[in-house]
This record gives C-alpha cells, structure tokens and sequence, in this order.
C-alpha cells in the first residue's frame, strides 16, 4: 500500500468512526479504489469553501413564498394570484408582502412571505434586507426533468421523471439529480467522492457532513459522510472518544492505547488503523471553545444545525478541510392543510436561521465563501384544497430556490424562460406552464430548469473538475444551458 492510498485510508475512516457510521465491510476497497484513481490528490486549493444544502421536508409552497405584486398585463401579476387562492382563503394579502425588484423582469415588483421580514425575539431582520443588499438570488421555476420539457410535449408523452408528485421520489430526485432512475447517492455525495482526495487529501472528517442523519443528498458513491448533533451540544462533545472523561481509569487506557498505537507499523492494515486511533484522538483533543460562534442562533430546529455547522466551520483548520458539504433539514411543509398557520411559522424559522448563519459567516470573514441554498420536494398546486381555516393545497411540480451569500450574483431571479418570456412561471391553471388540462387543472407548473442546471452552477463554483461533471450529473448534457449564472466566477 503506497503513503497516500494508505493516508486516504486512515484519514477517510477516522471520520467515519467519529460518526458513529461505521464503515461496511468492503469499504476498505472502495477506498483504496477512489484512492488508486485519484493519485496524490493534485494541487490542493489554498481557499476554502463550503455548500450548504437547507432541505425543505414536504414540499414547500412557493406560490405563497414568492408572489408578483405588479399588474403588468405580459407577465402574471397579483391578481392572478388573489383570483385562483382568494376565494378559499389562501391568497396573501397585497400589503403583507416584502418587495423586491427584479432587474430581469423589467424592475417588476415581487413580493416575498411577511414571514422573511420576521423579526423574533430580536434575533435578526431575517432575508428580506439580503436581496436589496445584493447577497440572495432566486432560481425560479426549477424542478425534476430528464430533458426540457414543454406543455406540449408533456401532454405528448414525452420522458418525464418517474412517480412525479410523490413525496419519496421527488425527495430522491431532488437529492441524487436523476429523475430517469434510481440512485443510491446524492450529488452532495458525488462532489465529495471526487474532491476527498483532490481538496481535503489530509482531512480528519469526511468531506460531507450531515445533521440530519445520512441522508441520499450527502451518500457518495466511495464516501460516507460524518453525521453530526446538532447544537446544543458542545461540538467537542459531538467529535469526542467516548470512555475517555479523564478519570486515572480512562487515563491509563488512553495512555495503553497510545502505546499500542506503535507497534505492528509493519503491517499496513493495522498501521492505518493505529492512524485512525491518532486522528481520532488528535480530533478530540484539538476542538474546544475556540470552535463557538458569535452571533446569537434562534433555539430551532433548523437554528441548531446551522449553528453546529457554523462551529464545524470555523475549525476548519483544525480539521484539515478545504472544501465542506453540509446538508440539513426543516420538516412540516407538507401543508394539505391548516397552511397560512403552517408556513408562516416555518419560513420564520428559515429566515431567522439562515440570516443568522449568514451573519456568522460574516463575522469569520468567509461570506464570500460559503453559500446557503434550498431544495423541496416540490411546489404546490396553485388552487388550493379545502377552504376557510383548514385551507391548504396540495402535490405540484416546479418551485423557487433561494441562493444565499457573498459569491451570489444577487438580487435577480436566475433560470431559463417559461412560456411568458421570464423565469417566472404563468399562474394560470390550465395555462401555457400547467402540466394539468381540463376542467382540472390546478395549476402544476412545469419546470423549465432542471435541478442538474441548478446544482452544477453550485458544484461549479465550489471547485468541481470539468471532467468530474458527467460524473456527478449524468443527465445534465440533456440541457443546453450548464450554468446558469448565479454563482461568481472562481
């Protein structure tokens, strides 16, 4: 076994067995495979930088997150919205929303949820100042597609992703970016397959991490990623040795365990395991309070994940990283009913938690090198279902993306063009973007930009090799358009 096969080895597995996902057998194989194919890992960045992915469980509705406020005649206006959601009693009002102009659009207004202006226990302003300071973009109308895909051609028959409106598979195909087939990874997973080696070859933790258990948008097709609590526990709690609390017992079996530790180098498997004990130890010893962060976090559930990823990057040196992938989670947006109540709690906690985040990486002086970005099962039909106080809606297709940080290319919407000549879809059921017809249209937008185009102008932007594309997004040379802009340039 050469060094760096051997160092890969040990390096990779140490994270693994911080986080209590232990590795299955066979994986020494995949190691040392990726290990064999990657060589020495190349020029390593001197920046860093990280992805992090904030997953909205249950489809979140985006016809009440992002909604025109203009009465242009060209371009679907307010009132569609208040004539298809009014009468049930889902239609935001007029005056509750927080503009925003759109250059793309002609300068049109559009508004954003009252609930991204939410100040809570005087935490924070939450996202809306974000847009008009130019450090938050939106990618409209994205969703699942194998190919780009007309009204037309939908009604035709053409490929379109398998059980669509499915929660579980609309999930996987939002997280593995293959809407064609099952995939037992993620392209969170793929990227830190590929740049394991090539941006963290010295690593002591996994390039991916996941606070939300291993989750398919962080499973690699070679790596596993390290699995995280998250805050209020102490981050050197979370990457600790358990049985070592400083007692003379545990002392004098971390002592025996370090004397172990030298012998039989000259057998390699257990000379990397021996390493794996060292980086284990070392990680244990080496994170403190130095990792905690300034900026106060709201005591949520997506507050406390991005709070631990805050502290995971701020050690990132103790760590040896130079390209990270979070990946976390908010649930309930599966709102068929009781709606307005739901989401308007739930996209404060977003709010509220991510501009947090984002103060943070200010405050580390890494804004312009970490980003947020949302994913959703999917959107959600336009007329709603029920009425009165249970209103809520139900199953649909396309949706909006929200992009937050420094290296955005901000303060736009950012996709290919729907029926009306923008990214914006036309909020007409059974319209020129309805994949629904009839007398039962309900307004299921159809996605005119894939998920590919959306994560590859990420994966891009976070340092991914050309060549490593096909890999990571097999499907994407279906699509003309392979990056879609809103990322600056390297």
């Amino acid at each position: 076994m050469n060094e760096s096969r051997r160092k890969f080895l040990a390096t990779t597995v140490a994270g693994l067995s911080m986080s209590a996902l232990a590795a299955e057998p066979g994986y020494f194989g995949l190691f040392n495979a990726l290990a064999s194919s990657k060589g020495d890992g190349g020029n390593v960045p001197t920046d860093y930088r990280a992805l992090v992915c904030i997953y909205l469980n249950g489809g979140n509705d985006g016809n009440n997150t992002l909604i025109p406020l203009h009465s242009d005649a060209n371009v679907s206006g307010y009132s569609h919205c208040s004539a298809a959601r009014a009468p049930q009693g889902l239609a935001l009002a007029q005056n509750s929303l927080l503009p925003i102009q759109v250059p793309r659009i002609g300068n049109l207004e559009y508004g954003l949820h009252p609930s991204f202006g939410t100040v809570t226990n005087g935490i924070n302003p939450g996202l809306h100042p974000l847009w008009a300071a130019g450090k938050m973009a939106i990618v409209t109308n994205v969703g699942t597609l194998v190919q780009p895909l007309t009204r037309a051609q939908y009604q035709a028959g053409a490929p379109r992703p398998l059980q669509l409106f499915s929660h579980t598979d609309q999930t996987n195909q939002h997280q593995n970016a293959r809407a064609d087939a099952m995939v037992l990874s993620g392209w969170g997973g793929r990227i830190a397959d590929r740049l394991t080696i090539t941006a963290n070859p010295g690593a002591l933790v996994p390039t991916g991490s996941s606070l939300s258990g291993a989750r398919l948008f962080i499973v690699g097709e070679q790596t596993l990623p390290l699995s995280l609590m998250p805050a209020p526990t102490p981050l050197s709690n979370v990457l600790a040795l358990s049985g070592y609390n400083g007692t003379p017992a545990a002392n004098a079996r971390l002592a025996a365990l370090s004397a172990g530790q030298q012998l039989a180098e000259g057998n390699d498997l257990i000379g990397a395991s021996n390493e794996i004990h060292r980086e284990a130890i070392r990680i244990s010893q080496s994170l403190n309070n130095s990792s905690e962060v300034t900026v106060p976090f709201p005591n949520t559930e997506l507050g406390n994940q991005l709070k631990q990823i805050a502290r995971m990057i701020k050690s990132r040196n103790t760590l040896g990283v130079t390209r990270q992938i979070f990946y976390c989670t908010i649930d309930g947006f599966d709102t068929h009913s009781a709606q307005l109540l739901a989401q308007t709690g739930l996209l404060a906690m977003v709010s509220q938690a991510t501009r947090a985040f984002y103060d943070e990486m200010t405050a580390q002086g890494l804004a312009d090198k970490v980003t947020q970005f949302t994913l959703t099962d999917f959107n959600r039909t336009f007329n709603p279902a029920s009425s009165g106080a249970n209103v809520g809606s139900d199953h649909a297709w396309a949706n909006h993306a929200f992009v937050i940080g420094d290296a955005v290319v901000a303060s736009d919407f950012y996709g290919n063009n729907s029926s009306n000549g923008t990214p914006f879809p036309t909020l007409v059921q059974n319209g020129p973007d309805d994949a629904d017809s009839g007398s039962n249209a309900r307004g299921r937008w159809i996605p005119t930009t894939s998920v590919e185009q959306y994560a590859a102008t990420l994966a891009r932007w976070f340092g991914l090799d050309p060549a490593d594309v096909d890999y990571v997004f097999p499907n994407l040379a279906n699509f003309p358009v392979q990056d879609l802009g809103f990322m600056r340039s390297a």
